[in-house]
């Protein structure tokens, strides 16, 4: 039910049901849920009701003393259980056709839901669309989301396992029905939960669309639950192996889950040759680099290993300046791609205002979107 502590604030007038749900999971919100709320506010599309999920996040007393602001959103309140549990919360506490999710450190350009919405009333065999990001890090606009990764047309169960579709969260828009159907988000999962239902819809037969305007401005942070690459493949691999235990997979299918269970074991190798080669752990940094070597065979891991068999200290050496010289580079490919999407310094703001928002134009190429069925 609907937290009492916000009682002038927490409904909205339940005559019409909305025809689309926003819904944000919160933990450790209060400092950026505003900007968050105000760029749902400023959107075009008005026919859509808020709910906001309070995770037992530690800052409760800032986030519902911001709230009280914000009358219209439908807040609940429980125990802490992770971003799944809080987005099935939402999802079964939502009255519209259409959930629309958006993390509390994100915002969306105002044409964000028109957008999204049209798309999927133009197909009404659309389970779920997404469209591309515009990245945020520190305020500093450095890129988008898909400005390397070109994704995959159509978007299939076999491209989500391939990772050549990769959908954002927070430009997603889905039939609630369809995330019911798949059996929503799983609440066993710290990370990959997304990635885990989007397989699971895709197998289903959920057509999935992209399109490439991106009307989201997505908050990259360095201490987020996505930012530790060793973790988030090794997560990847659970999800792996809870789809070849749960899914009535083709031989063809269960061999391309192989493969990226091979591909993403050896990855999780290499970051940890990278951390133990940080930490000046030479052996256990080659008993990684042989194993991962087994599935990757380029030159610069045969020297990697040949190095830490016979010279570790001055191999740990050439990386340290390694990475010192790629910092340098990721930091002018960042200040070019700011430019390149026009961007604008905020210091103080992890995520934009509205008033920030509105009158921006947001990044697109052709309007075009790819839409198909899953895998049998």
């Amino acid at each position: 039910m609907v937290n009492d502590n916000l009682p002038n604030h927490s409904r909205r007038a339940t005559a019409k049901c909305a025809l689309v749900s926003v819904i944000i999971p919160a933990y450790q919100a209060g400092s950026n849920i505003s900007g968050t709320l105000d760029s749902v506010l400023a959107q075009t599309f008005s026919d859509y009701e808020i709910i906001l999920v309070n995770d037992g996040s530690p800052d409760t007393e800032l986030l519902e003393q911001v709230l009280r602001s914000y009358p219209c959103v439908r807040y609940f309140k429980q125990e802490n259980r992770g971003p799944s549990a809080a987005r099935n919360r939402g999802i079964l506490e939502a009255r519209s056709q259409y959930v629309a999710f958006l993390d509390s450190d994100d915002s969306w350009f105002p044409q964000y839901l028109s957008t999204q919405i049209a798309i999927l009333r133009g197909n009404p065999a659309l389970g779920l669309v997404y469209g591309d990001s515009l990245l945020v890090r520190n305020g500093i606009r450095i890129g988008r989301a898909f400005e390397r990764e070109r994704q995959a047309q159509p978007v299939t169960f076999e491209a989500l396992l391939q990772e050549r579709s990769t959908i954002s969260t927070s430009s997603t828009v889905a039939c609630r029905q369809a995330l019911i159907d798949a059996g929503l988000f799983d609440e066993r999962l710290n990370r990959c939960e997304d990635f885990d239902l989007w397989l699971r819809m895709a197998f289903r037969g959920v057509s999935i669309a992209y399109h490439p305007q991106a009307n989201v401005l997505h908050n990259v942070s360095s201490s987020g639950l996505s930012a530790n690459g060793y973790l988030m493949k090794q997560a990847r691999i659970e999800v792996y192996k809870k789809i070849d235990a749960s899914l009535p997979l083709s031989r063809g299918q269960r061999e391309l889950l192989m493969e990226r269970y091979r591909l993403n074991a050896a990855g999780a190798h290499l970051d940890l040759v990278k951390g133990f080669m940080r930490q000046g752990k030479f052996e256990k940094a080659l008993a990684s680099a042989q194993l991962a070597s087994t599935v990757f065979q380029g030159w610069k891991l045969r020297l990697a290993v040949l190095g830490l068999n016979w010279a570790p200290r001055v191999l740990g050496a050439c990386y340290g300046a390694h990475r010192r010289m790629l910092a340098v580079r990721n930091r002018v490919r960042a200040a070019r791609s700011a430019r390149r999407v026009g961007a604008m310094h905020r210091p103080q703001l992890s995520t934009p205002r509205v008033e920030s928002l509105v009158g921006m134009q947001p990044q697109s190429v052709a309007p075009r979107f790819a839409g198909a069925h899953g895998g049998d």
